[in-house]
C-alpha cells in the first residue's frame, strides 16, 4: 500500500512539471532528430551503445535536445547521473559532486555522468576545477552550451572533450514531437484532444526548430480547450496563444519565407519602395522584431559591404535601437535603415572572399604559417626561425611589401574589389 501511494505521489509530482520536461525520451530509439550527431552508425551513438562514453560538449541553439540527450546517455549506459546549471552553481557544488563520484567509483557503483547546463557561464577557475577529474575519468562530463565553445570554454578542458554540434530541428521533427506529446498515455495528453494538421505545422514553423518552445505552445493551447465537448486545437485557439504573429499565416499568399526573401532581394536590388512594402507586410503580420533586424544587418554586410561600410554600422545601430524601444516605434528605425541600405552602392566582394577562403580551408589547401609570422615570444622560438625577417609595418610608414599567406597560397586573391562606392581595394 505504501508503494501504491508512493507511485501515485510520484505521478502527481511529474504532472506538475512542464510538458517539455515530462515527455523527454529515455532511450536513443525514441530520440527525434539530430541524425548526424546520434544517428545509426555515428561515433557518439557507437560509444553510447558500447558503454564507452567519454566527456562530450553539446553545442547548439535552445530546444535542440542537449539536456534530453544527456539524460538519454545516462539511461542507456546505466551510469550515475548528476545535473547542475552553471548559472546557479559554483565550485562548492562541483566539489560535492566530485566527492560523491569518487565515493561511488570506490564502492563499485560505476562512473558518474555530470551534466552541466550552460557550462559557458563557468569562469576559468570553475572550469579548471573539472580538469583533473575529467582527465582521470572520475567523472564523465557532459556540457551544454548555446555559445561557441571555442571562445567560451578553456582550451585545456575543451581538448579533453568531444564537441558535438546539434542543429536546429526541422519542421518534420517538431511535428513528430508534438504528435508524440499528444498521444503519450503516461506523461503526455493520452489523445485527450485533437489538433488540426496545419496548426501543428504552424507551431513548428513559428518555433524555428525549438522543440521546447513548440511543446510550451501546445501545452498552452490545450489549456484553452473546454473541459467537456469538442476538444480540438484549431487556428483560432492557436491565435489566442501566439497573438498577432498568427496573422502572417492567415493572410493568403503571405508566406513567411517568401516575404522575407522578397524583402532582402528588394534591398539588394536598391528598390526602396518594394523593400518598404515588404517591411510593412512583415510588421502587419506580427513578425518578430529581432527576425527583421537580423535580416537588415545581414543584408548590410552581404550586399552593401565595402561599397559603403557605414551601412553595417547603421544596420547594427538600428537593430539595437529597435530592440530598446520595441513596437510600434521600431518601425521608424527599421524604415530608416532599410532606406539607407537600398540607396547605398552595392558590393559583395567580401561575401565572395570568405566563401572562397573557406572553400580552400575545407579542401585542405592551407599550408603552413610562414616562419617570419609565427609567434616569437617564447624561449627557443628564434632557434626555430620563428619571427626572423618579419617587417614591422609601422617602421615603413604603415605598409610594406612582405608575404603573409602560406607558400601554397601566396598568389591567391580572395577579395576582388568591385569598384562600386568605396570598394576600391585601397590598402589604407
Amino acid at each position: 500500500m505504501d508503494n501504491l501511494f508512493g507511485n501515485l505521489f510520484e505521478a502527481e509530482k511529474n504532472n506538475d512539471k512542464p510538458l517539455a520536461d515530462r515527455i523527454r525520451p529515455e532511450h536513443l530509439d525514441d530520440f527525434i532528430g539530430q541524425e548526424k550527431a546520434v544517428g545509426k552508425g555515428s561515433p557518439l551513438r557507437r560509444m553510447i551503445e558500447k558503454d564507452a562514453i567519454t566527456s562530450v560538449l553539446f553545442y547548439g541553439p535552445p530546444g535542440t535536445g542537449k539536456t534530453t540527450l544527456a539524460r538519454v546517455i545516462a539511461n542507456e549506459t546505466g551510469e550515475q547521473y548528476e545535473a547542475i546549471n552553471a548559472v546557479s552553481s559554483g565550485v562548492p557544488e562541483l566539489r560535492k559532486l566530485i566527492k560523491k563520484a569518487e565515493d561511488d567509483r570506490r564502492m563499485g557503483r560505476g562512473r558518474t555522468i555530470v551534466f552541466i547546463d550552460e557550462i559557458h557561464r563557468f569562469n576559468k577557475a570553475q572550469q579548471d576545477v573539472l580538469l583533473p577529474y575529467v582527465e582521470n575519468g572520475t567523472i564523465v562530463l557532459i556540457g551544454a552550451t548555446t555559445e561557441n565553445p571555442f571562445f567560451e570554454i578553456n582550451s585545456p578542458l575543451l581538448s579533453r572533450m568531444r564537441v558535438v554540434r546539434l542543429e536546429k530541428l526541422n519542421n518534420e521533427h517538431i511535428v513528430k514531437i508534438l504528435k508524440r506529446a499528444m498521444s503519450d498515455d503516461v506523461h503526455g495528453f493520452n489523445n485527450s484532444f485533437t489538433c488540426d494538421e496545419d496548426v501543428l505545422k504552424i507551431i513548428a514553423d513559428f518555433c524555428q526548430g525549438d522543440a521546447r518552445g513548440s511543446l510550451n505552445i501546445l501545452e498552452q493551447c490545450e489549456f484553452m480547450l473546454p473541459e467537456d465537448g469538442e476538444r480540438n486545437i484549431n487556428r483560432e485557439i492557436l491565435a489566442s496563444v501566439i497573438g498577432n504573429a498568427m496573422q502572417r499565416y492567415d493572410k493568403k499568399g503571405d508566406q513567411h519565407y517568401d516575404i522575407i526573401s522578397a524583402f532582402i532581394k528588394s534591398m539588394r536590388g536598391s528598390d526602396v519602395n518594394a523593400a518598404m512594402h515588404y517591411l510593412a507586410r512583415m510588421i502587419e503580420g506580427g513578425e518578430d522584431l529581432r527576425f527583421i533586424a537580423r535580416r537588415i544587418v545581414i543584408c548590410a554586410a552581404e550586399d552593401v559591404g565595402l561599397a559603403d561600410p557605414q551601412a553595417l554600422v547603421i544596420a547594427n545601430a538600428a537593430a539595437q535601437a529597435a530592440d530598446f524601444v520595441g513596437w510600434p516605434e521600431s518601425q521608424l528605425i527599421f524604415a530608416e535603415a532599410v532606406a539607407y541600405i537600398c540607396n547605398a552602392p552595392k558590393s559583395n566582394s567580401t561575401t565572395n572572399a570568405i566563401f572562397a577562403a573557406r572553400q580552400d580551408v575545407r579542401a585542405g589547401n592551407i599550408g603552413n604559417v610562414p616562419k617570419h609570422l609565427r609567434d616569437a615570444h617564447y624561449p627557443g622560438a628564434k632557434a626555430l626561425g620563428h619571427g626572423i625577417g618579419y617587417k614591422y609595418p609601422h617602421d615603413f610608414g604603415g605598409w610594406c611589401e612582405q608575404q603573409y599567406l602560406p607558400d601554397e597560397l601566396k598568389d591567391r586573391t580572395y577579395v576582388i574589389p568591385t569598384g562600386n562606392g568605396e570598394d576600391t581595394g585601397r590598402k589604407f
